[in-house]
């Protein structure tokens, strides 16, 4: 390719068609308008980047494909952050077409079709150049944000609170959805950032807010606007790795998500004392696994809230409970041990039910209320 001439008449004019660019982008582009001072002279430097990138290019007769990535130099990182790609490519195809609009008055005698050959050639190569800054500027952005959500979620494990903790939230898109309930189960391994951006894909999908950190081999994600954290957790499943995944109560605000926190990650640990616990399970039903881990919050619900509510409701209940783990869970036994029809026995098993949400029927409510007997009578 020999435009020496054509060459010399696009340098002069370099200038110009940068101006002319940034002008015509504020006629056709509504939203260039609105954007500040400083980005729009951001966009100007690029331009005229762009046009002496294009004249080294020609120079090297179009076959060094590294000069287009120059035409971002200028600004590269924050023109990623400050204008979507998409707008990116709106930019670039004005700028291109006044280049071209100018072909006649730019290009020497005879080398018109070879310069309008050249710029939509240089074009291709600015959009890859386009795509490799954006795609460098997501990299860095998913590591950051990667980094910055361990150490929040880190924060809520360790029972931290405040402001600083809300800020870091607010960094990175947090909106503030309640309630907020937290899971914890093992990471698919892999690398963080990948692991998160899946989570945060499925998340979206489903209306639900989430902050996630994988912390050695385990996941965990703060979920927000979840009404009912199992079903919600239940959909996120494949995003975890195999084993247990444990669900802490929902609470109504981040701030006392540590509560949560704490909950579910006592429960994941606790898990393995129970195989056939499904998955996702409620750190709630995996009070008396946590109560045996020392949990000493599990303990004082367990001794508050099953044995002294017995207590409270009278103390036939507490003696049926003792009488049908004495029978081995065998109703027409409990019966004959306490003189009465088996029908009252009955009742007084759904009493227990209602009165402490565990059923003596079923086989892990049973393990719960016999360990929570044992616990209210140890701790007085």
């Amino acid at each position: 390719m020999n435009l020496a001439a054509t060459i010399r008449n696009v340098e002069r004019a370099a200038g110009t068609l940068a101006t002319q660019s940034v002008a015509r982008m504020d006629e056709v582009l509504p939203w260039f308008r609105d954007l500040p001072a400083d980005q729009r002279s951001m966009v100007m430097l690029v331009a005229q980047a762009g046009v002496r990138s294009f004249v080294e290019w020609l120079r090297a007769d179009g076959t060094d494909s590294a000069i287009s990535d120059e035409v971002f130099e200028a600004a590269p990182i924050e023109l990623a952050r400050a204008i979507s790609l998409q707008h990116t490519v709106a930019l670039v195809k004005v700028t291109i077409e006044v280049v071209e609009a100018q072909v006649p008055a730019l290009a020497a005698k005879g080398e018109e079709a070879e310069l309008a050959a050249a710029v939509l050639r240089f074009s291709r190569e600015v959009a890859f150049a386009a795509a490799r800054v954006y795609a460098r500027a997501a990299e860095t952005r998913g590591a950051w944000d990667a980094r910055l959500q361990a150490l929040l979620v880190d924060a809520l494990l360790r029972g931290e609170a405040g402001d600083e903790l809300t800020s870091r939230a607010a960094a990175l898109g947090w909106s503030d959805a309640t309630p907020v309930s937290v899971a914890v189960g093992r990471s698919p391994g892999g690398e963080a950032s990948a692991v998160l951006h899946g989570l945060h894909r499925t998340t979206r999908r489903l209306g639900v807010e989430v902050l996630a950190g994988v912390h050695g081999d385990r996941l965990v994600a703060v979920l927000g606007g979840v009404a009912e954290p199992l079903a919600t957790v239940e959909k996120l499943a494949g995003k975890f790795g195999d084993g247990p995944i444990v669900v802490g109560p929902a609470v109504p605000t981040l701030e006392q998500a540590s509560e949560s926190a704490r909950a579910a990650q006592m429960g994941f640990r606790a898990a393995a004392a129970w195989p056939d616990a499904p998955r996702p399970v409620s750190a709630s039903e995996l009070m008396p696994e946590r109560a045996l881990l020392g949990d000493q919050g599990a303990r004082h619900f367990l001794s508050s809230q099953v044995y002294q509510a017995l207590m409270k409701a009278g103390g036939e209940l507490l003696e049926t409970m003792d009488a049908f783990i004495t029978s081995g869970g065998v109703l027409e036994g409990t019966a004959r041990a306490l003189y009465v029809h088996p029908n009252t026995v009955r009742y007084r098993l759904r009493r227990i039910t209602e009165v402490t949400g565990f059923s003596p029927t079923v086989s892990h409510d049973a393990f719960t209320l016999r360990l929570a007997l044992a616990i209210g009578r140890l701790d007085p």
